[in-house]
């Protein structure tokens, strides 16, 4: 078998999100250090105290995210085998990374901090993003180039993150809509994450990244795909460029997972928090398992399922 892990994105912030990795010891350092990072707050005190506006701010968002996989990589680290395939969704991207070796856990949190705060930096007033599921990409296309939106996230199934200002987005929901879209939601993203609204950000942060500490190729032995091609990262420079090219670039989600499976991926695991990821793996390969961190109730059933898929 050969496993593919998914690292979440925002969105899915949740009181229980910390509910296996929370006590586990190889993670105590992770929360200490992100602690620091949100002011001196526990994480698992923040999501189990604070009204779910407070989850979804993108500073505490993207390190909250991005402490989740870090934090269940370390717990798992007995039973997750060499040479896994890592794939991440937005902010999980730079998780990607850190559960995969090439940035240290504590850096990869450091490192989302600065992300996050240079996309604040960046961010107009109004900015966000909406979901769109139903409608063809050529549709969607044309439905941000009439109002000034950009398409941020490509998922499988007619299924898109649009993103831009208020104004816009209204706009383009109203007119889904009309044309029959069979969702539309407004994300609690207060960013335009994935669209040229960002361009300063992806610049900034390729500057903070020069500077981060990389082992290149990981230990691990993992192949971790970019998010704006599904290409393997084989190239430490090129793959750090796409990794801050994405905050301003779409992301191909459906051509990851299609990636994973052209990769010889067999089983998936999202590390979380929420499900969104695993339940996106039926529509390019219906019949893989695919689970996430959040289906089950211990670590050690984590365990054993990946033991079980390893033997198949």
């Amino acid at each position: 078998m050969t496993l593919a892990i998914l690292c979440s994105g925002q969105g899915s912030q949740h009181r229980d999100m910390f509910a296996l990795t929370g006590d586990a010891p190889e993670a105590a350092q992770l929360f200490a250090h992100a602690a620091a990072l949100l002011g001196g707050r526990d994480p698992r005190d923040l999501v189990r105290g604070e009204a779910d506006e407070t989850l979804h701010r993108n500073r505490a968002g993207q390190i909250l995210c991005t402490l989740q996989p870090l934090a269940a990589a370390r717990a798992l680290g007995d039973v997750i085998p060499h040479g896994v395939i890592i794939a991440g969704y937005s902010v999980g991207e730079v998780a990607a990374w850190g559960v995969g070796g090439l940035f240290d856990a504590t850096t990869t949190l450091d490192l989302v901090a600065r992300r996050a705060e240079a996309m604040d930096a960046a961010t107009r007033a109004g900015d966000g993003l909406i979901f769109v599921r139903g409608l063809s990409r050529d549709e969607i296309g044309r439905l941000c180039e009439r109002h000034g939106a950009s398409i941020a996230i490509v998922n499988p199934g007619d299924a898109f993150v649009i993103g831009g200002g208020r104004e816009a987005l209204s706009r383009i929901a109203e007119n889904a809509r009309g044309m029959h879209a069979a969702r539309i939601i407004a994300l609690p993203v207060e960013v335009a994450s994935h669209t040229k609204r960002l361009a300063a950000a992806s610049a900034v942060f390729r500057e903070t990244l020069r500077l981060a500490p990389v082992v290149f190729p990981p230990a691990t032995g993992a192949r971790i795909l970019s998010g704006i091609d599904a290409a393997p990262v084989v190239s430490l420079e090129a793959g750090l460029d796409k990794l801050a090219a994405q905050i301003s670039q779409t992301v191909q989600w459906a051509d990851c997972l299609l990636a994973c499976v052209e990769a010889g991926a067999t089983a998936f695991l999202e590390l979380g928090p929420g499900h969104a990821l695993s339940g996106m793996v039926a529509d390019i390969a219906a019949g893989l398992p695919a689970r996430s961190l959040d289906d089950f109730r211990s670590l050690q059933g984590v365990r054993a399922w990946v033991a079980r898929r390893l033997s198949a």
